[in-house]
């Protein structure tokens, strides 16, 4: 009898394990209560870590408006409209597969761009629902209200996915990534701008992420990074 078979590694056993930090947690007030939450960016950059950048993917299998109305917007009343939608969002990991649903709502003076806010509320939310059913990481911590898996100690980094082994995901070690992060803040601000604009382009960073430093990670991030110095060297002193 064949002994049973994991479709995950045992770094990502454990990552999935983990407790989720305290410091990835956001709150919003709901009614007369704060709910507990995770950013849509933090989830996917989760998902990047434990199971690689091309360990996973999402797909949205139904967007639908449920409702549109004309709506007075703000203090001072004036005219706009709010809009509503629901998503069934797909996510596969090798030959694994969850769904999630969601919904979204986009209040805005202009129709389309209320409609466009809340069809990408949607399919972060359905998204974000899929990817919770893999482990604490991605918010099922938040659904116990006790919140005990949710830990104030940071959580030691796991080695992210790596399909046979691909050296170029090994993860930096803090000393790098210090001397990378102090190389790009000392950049003169246009040349800083250009090359964050090409980062996120290149390593597909969410436009709902502020910062980029937390994503500069991994040996194929640094080795982007140095070829792009060595490239714009005429324009970064």
């Amino acid at each position: 009898m064949s002994s049973p078979t994991t479709a995950f590694n045992t770094e990502q056993l454990a990552a999935l394990a983990a407790p989720l930090d305290r410091a990835k947690v956001r709150q919003r007030e709901q009614g007369r209560s704060k709910v507990s939450y995770l950013e849509g960016w933090q989830v996917i950059a989760e998902a990047n870590r434990i199971f690689g950048f091309d360990g996973w993917q999402r797909e949205t299998v139904e967007a639908r408006c449920v409702s549109e109305r004309e709506r007075s917007i703000g203090s001072s009343g004036r005219s706009g409209w709010g809009v509503t939608y629901t998503a069934r969002v797909r996510v596969s990991v090798g030959t694994l597969i969850r769904e999630g649903t969601g919904a979204g709502h986009g209040i805005d003076g202009d129709l389309g761009q209320a409609h466009e806010s809340a069809i990408k509320e949607a399919e972060t939310d359905a998204m974000k629902r899929a990817l919770m059913t893999f482990g604490n990481p991605f918010g099922l911590a938040l659904y116990d209200k006790q919140q005990r898996e949710v830990s104030s100690t940071p959580v030691a980094a796991v080695p992210p996915l790596s399909s046979g082994g691909d050296p170029s995901l090994a993860p930096l070690d803090p000393t790098t990534t210090r001397q990378l992060l102090g190389t790009l803040r000392a950049l003169p601000r246009p040349a800083l701008e250009g090359f964050t604009k090409e980062f996120r382009k290149r390593f597909q960073v969410p436009e709902e992420a502020v910062s980029i430093a937390d994503r500069i990670c991994q040996k194929h991030h640094h080795d982007w990074i140095t070829g792009w110095l060595m490239e714009h060297q005429g324009t970064t002193a």
